[in-house]
């Protein structure tokens, strides 16, 4: 018998010496399709949130002409709420688990939903929105299912609560890359003829860095990444607002956005970003 036959033989041997009605074997099953049930639901609030339209960019635009108003605003109302119910299919999903064991999954889909509530809040408001305002939001009514097995006479079925709760965490990377949609606010504003909005962004931006100051290592490690972002950000806008106030009067007004955005390409290069 050769080598190969022998390992055959003997993993054959292990199988049958396995008694399948061990106490322990059955516990084993149940982690299994306990480990099983949790990568299912992985997967699909991973693809739930792919397929939403969680992107600040493609809500955003919708406010950037700030002239436009009102109707502009409440049409990005119509898109965000679709996110929201969006968010309330996955607060279903999570109904009676631990977020932060998916919390890997859904993370990047609601830092962008913070990002666009926040940008328009801004817009209509000229305030940050707060952690609690968001999750105001995000409270859903829900029928309780039928019960197949329920007898024909039960009575009617109730209404349930059913609330989703931004982390912290989630709050403020999403407060950290609303600072580039406003940083873009600022060419566009000034290339629509809006002068003020450049120094009240400035002034809002100021405030925004010092609170990530504040929080220093303290907050999630993702920030120190973002942060040195939220500083070019504040410096763009700032440096729009030096230009603003000694050369804006001897810069026509359709010509500003072009100068600004001359000057931020100028920054780039000059700081290595592609």
């Amino acid at each position: 018998m050769n080598k190969r036959e022998g390992e055959g033989c003997s993993s054959k041997q292990a199988d049958a010496s396995v008694n399948l009605s061990s106490p322990i074997i059955a516990a084993f099953k149940v982690f299994q399709q306990e480990l099983d049930t949790k990568h299912d639901k992985y997967e699909r609030l991973s693809k739930s949130v792919e397929m939403s339209p969680l992107r600040a960019k493609g809500l955003s635009f919708f406010c950037t002409d700030v002239s436009d108003s009102e109707a502009i605003l409440n049409e990005a109302d119509v898109k965000l709420d679709l996110v929201r119910q969006k968010i309330g299919l996955i607060a279903d999903e999570l109904r009676g688990e631990d977020i932060y064991q998916f919390h890997r999954a859904i993370t990047p889909g609601i830092q962008e939903y913070v990002e666009a509530v926040s940008f328009q809040h801004f817009i209509r408001h000229r305030t940050l929105i707060s952690l609690e305002e968001i999750n105001a939001r995000l409270v859903y009514m829900r029928t309780e299912k039928e019960d197949p097995k329920a007898p024909t006479e039960a009575g009617p079925l109730g209404t349930y609560v059913l609330t989703f709760q931004v982390t912290p965490s989630d709050y403020l990377l999403g407060v950290a890359d609303l600072t580039g949609e406003l940083m873009r606010l600022c060419i566009s504003s000034v290339g629509n003829g809006d002068i003020d909005t450049p120094f009240q962004l400035s002034q809002f931006l100021r405030q925004i860095h010092d609170g990530f100051s504040y929080i220093g290592n303290t907050g999630p490690y993702e920030v120190s990444k973002k942060l040195h972002t939220l500083r070019q950000s504040l410096g763009k806008v700032e440096d729009a607002c030096y230009a603003l106030r000694v050369r804006g009067s001897e810069i026509p007004k359709h010509m500003l956005a072009d100068v600004f955005s001359s000057r931020t390409n100028i920054m780039d290069s000059e700081e290595g970003v592609v």
